[in-house]
């Protein structure tokens, strides 16, 4: 591309200060921001990042249409809430206004095995549209990316267990709540524990009809069958309550934690495939107590055995970081909702990125 990339902020809130300050690090042009958050309407992006006036100013999102109508831009971040159907709206207005979106919505790295539905929606308006849409974030590689590259290292797998921790206040009171975090014990058994004994199918089919949000490690097993080569015969979660024996302060959900309550949870997934090799991933987000920190750990069982550890890996920052860095592949990428194992992988941008960019 022989200009600067064009993008446009959409969710000002914790991510975007890393989001903007790295678009703009890399040489994007931020050409517009939104929010509906009256306390950001207003601002100048630079007071969200930090380091002086940026010259664009976070506008009300009920704009963001006719935006993109007048000034086209090359890409629009989404960084709001963290299921498909929270970001259907935006996706489905750059959809329709011909502007590739790329996504942190946890459940939009690989929708297509949890709300396929809308994702096909989605995928049909995007092809008419002319553009691409997506989701990444730190699982796109700290899960995905990193595990089919070690694999290919790999004489022979059986199984490939995996377990990725992650503090809940980092990410907004959306994702604390959907973990279960300052529910007492009975009331987790009873909104997030009493799909635990629900067969493959069963929890297939409410999963699909969106009566059931599953973990992240869900998507992340279809992510990996998909870029792996696997078909998965048969999928079950069972999500547990982390606790802690004292009372935990949360800023996020602005609550005190009681002792013995639960500070976010454990879900676990497995994934049978045909090919033999089962899929154990574990993902924990939770209030972290002291002394708890990020983690990510896998192990591949069969010949050589394998383990590889990360610990204290900066989560948010990896996220944010690792979404940028796709940009020109979805940029590049053909119409549709392209889910991030059909794109090729990240580069590291020593250059301006429109540089990475082939399309023109």
């Amino acid at each position: 591309m022989d200009r600067k990339v064009r993008a446009v902020q959409y969710g000002c809130g914790k991510m975007s200060v890393f989001l903007m300050r790295y678009l703009l690090e890399k040489g994007v042009e931020i050409v517009g921001a939104f929010d509906m958050n009256p306390k950001v309407i207003g601002k100048d992006i630079g007071e969200i990042i930090g380091g002086g006036k940026k010259g664009v100013t976070v506008s009300d999102a009920k704009g963001v249409g006719e935006f993109f109508a007048k000034e086209k831009p090359d890409v629009c971040v989404v960084a709001t809430m963290s299921t498909v159907a929270d970001i259907k709206e935006i996706f489905s207005t750059c959809a329709k206004h011909g502007v590739n979106a790329i996504s942190t919505c946890e459940e939009s790295l690989y929708p297509w095995n949890s709300s396929p539905d809308i994702t096909k929606e989605l995928d049909e308006l995007a092809k008419k549209g002319g553009c691409t849409l997506a989701g990444s974030g730190y699982p796109d590689m700290y899960w995905g990316v990193l595990i089919d590259t070690l694999a290919g290292s790999m004489h022979k797998i059986t199984k490939i267990k995996g377990v990725s921790s992650y503090n809940v206040e980092d990410y907004g009171i959306a994702l604390a709540r959907g973990h279960g975090a300052g529910l007492t014990l009975t009331e987790f058994a009873n909104e997030i524990g009493n799909y635990n004994d629900l067969s493959s199918s069963e929890i297939k089919a409410l999963v699909e009809k969106g009566e059931y949000i599953p973990s992240y490690m869900w998507n992340q097993n279809g992510w990996l069958c998909s870029k792996m080569g696997l078909t998965p015969i048969s999928q079950t979660q069972k999500c547990v309550p982390m606790t802690y024996e004292k009372d935990l302060e949360s800023s996020t959900l602005g609550m005190t934690i009681k002792a013995g309550d639960a500070t976010g949870m454990s879900a676990i997934v497995t994934t049978e495939t045909a090919e033999g090799i089962t899929l154990e991933t574990e993902c924990i987000g939770n209030v972290y107590a002291p002394g708890e920190f990020d983690r990510n750990d896998w192990t591949f069982f069969g010949e050589p055995e394998t383990t590889i550890s990360v610990n204290n890996p900066a989560t948010v920052e990896l996220t944010c970081a690792n979404l940028v860095n796709r940009i020109p592949a979805l940029i590049d990428a053909a119409p549709g909702y392209v889910s991030t194992d059909k794109m090729r992988n990240n580069v590291y941008i020593v250059k301006p990125m429109n540089h990475y960019v082939k399309s023109k």
